[in-house]
């Protein structure tokens, strides 16, 4: 959860989401090329300079919606080893490319049109080794090679003129809304094109480069099973971009990244490096980035700002640049928490009956104190959930609890007070004591199975799935002595 210090009423969470509308036309690359498509034929692609002002900015924006870069010389040495081998081994050599690594736990890439780069630590965690990395790599400059990256970036200013005359000149706003929405899913279908066409170029790339093609094809059905393993009901995050938020790893996609990697097999399998890439990523940050707080389990702990708090039994937790969001096992129930700012003039209970939510019961408004801080609560409906909510004054912010309930009985209340009774600050030893999680390299010994190395692991939700994503591992897939594989310790 982002950290709030805006004076408008907005957080940070809200410039992120800004900041991403130019990376959603970014996001979003794992197309195959269809088996039955053998000629590629290249547009001119201008050679490379220096970062333009345009660029630049577009270069910050990105930045600031996906937490940053990681700055990591042993992680950025394999990158580079990586793209020098690639670059030498593409239709267009004498181009140039600066990669730059998010400081995101999503699984992502993307380019832009001058060769700028962009890999999450999220993606490069998730893959096993240095072909499957060179897939997502060459999958990217086959985009700045075919020109689709310029071309991307024409369309997405077409639509924001579009989207500029709608505003200004439709007085309806369904048929502006309607416009928009045609506008868009243009650019997407167009977008999937240039997906088929990057990935027949990248496989080709990254094979003559001498990686196994088959990396592509490793990924590609790894990161759909990663995103299966997501809380579902979870909003809208910049960080949580991915290769899938557009281009689903269908088993037709599998099977035609497998056509593709056929056809440069003839000489050898090609090179996979694992222990070289192994030993490249061992220690890396896994999951948040530490300024936005840690989900231990049912645990939230925010050491920057300096609470934490436990939710109810059987939800399962995540942390979103917007809010901290849970569900319960089978859906019935969800929370949110997020920080906003309140007059200090203005009373808690004041605040839950100022219209930020609708349908609250002016009677069901109540005041108390949780660990010292000051706290209103007040119950409100909708047409299918029923809500408890919660303001608490932390410092100069107030945190809001929005707890819901398909069938919301006394019980399930009192549980979402009790959750709320857990908010408190952390001691000064919890916050020097927390720390982000990481991977850890690790070679399994005799005796060694999935479930007892996943039970190793600080992941509570799905440990033995999660394990065998993380390795690559199909799911009846046993170890074998020697067999090197990621932890995620703290």
């Amino acid at each position: 959860m982002a950290e709030y210090r805006k004076p408008d009423g907005s957080t940070r969470s809200a410039r992120g989401l800004a900041c991403a509308a130019a990376v959603l036309l970014l996001a979003g690359c794992t197309a195959t090329t269809s088996p039955d498509e053998r000629q590629i034929f290249l547009p001119e692609a201008p050679k490379q300079t220096e970062m333009q002002p345009a660029t630049q900015r577009e270069h910050q924006r990105i930045l600031a919606a996906y937490g940053g870069s990681y700055d990591d010389p042993k992680l950025e040495a394999l990158i580079g080893k990586t793209v020098d081998k690639l670059v030498a081994a593409s239709e267009r050599p004498e181009l140039k490319y600066r990669v730059t690594i998010l400081n995101s736990p999503a699984v992502n890439a993307f380019a832009l049109p001058n060769g700028q780069l962009y890999v999450s630590r999220g993606l490069i965690a998730l893959a096993n080794d240095a072909s499957e990395l060179a897939s997502v790599l060459s999958h990217e400059m086959a985009h700045v090679i075919a020109r689709h990256a310029a071309i991307r970036e024409d369309q997405a200013r077409q639509a924001a003129i579009v989207g500029a005359v709608v505003s200004d000149v439709l007085s309806d706003p369904n048929l502006g809304a309607l416009a928009l929405a045609k506008s868009k899913l243009a650019l997407a279908s167009f977008s999937r094109a240039q997906e088929f066409e990057a990935d027949g170029i990248g496989v080709g790339i990254s094979a003559r480069a001498g990686y196994d093609p088959y990396g592509a094809t490793r990924f590609l059905t790894d990161m759909g099973r990663n995103a299966e393993l997501k809380p579902v009901g979870t909003t809208f995050d910049p960080r949580s971009l991915d290769f899938l938020s557009s281009h689903p790893a269908t088993p037709e996609r599998v099977k035609n990244a497998q056509a593709n990697a056929r056809q440069y097999t003839a000489p050898g399998p090609g090179a996979r490096d694992k222990t070289e890439y192994l030993a490249g990523i061992d220690g890396m940050v896994y999951g948040e980035d530490p300024s936005e707080g840690f989900v231990r389990g049912r645990r939230f702990l925010h050491p920057k700002l300096g609470f934490t708090f436990m939710a109810p039994p059987g939800f399962v937790l995540d942390n979103t640049a917007q809010a901290v969001l849970g569900i319960k096992d089978g859906g019935g129930q969800a929370l949110r928490l997020d920080v906003v700012q309140v007059p200090a003039e203005q009373s808690l209970p004041d605040y839950l009956a100022s219209g930020w939510i609708e349908n609250v019961e002016p009677r069901s408004i109540e005041e108390f104190t949780v660990n010292g801080f000051p706290v209103a609560t007040a119950a409100a409906s909708g047409d299918q959930w029923s809500f408890r909510l919660f303001a608490v004054r932390f410092g100069s912010d107030v945190y809001r609890f929005i707890f819901a309930a398909k069938n919301k009985t006394e019980p399930i209340d009192r549980s979402f007070r009790e959750a709320v009774g857990t908010f408190r600050r952390m001691s000064i030893a919890e916050t020097k004591s927390a720390k982000p999680l990481r991977l850890k390299v690790v070679t399994a010994g005799p005796g060694d199975t999935v479930e007892k190395l996943a039970a190793r692991m600080a992941i509570h939700h799905l440990p033995a799935e999660r394990f065998r994503v993380l390795n690559g591992l199909a799911a009846h897939e046993r170890l074998k002595p020697g067999d090197q594989v990621k932890l995620v310790v703290e």
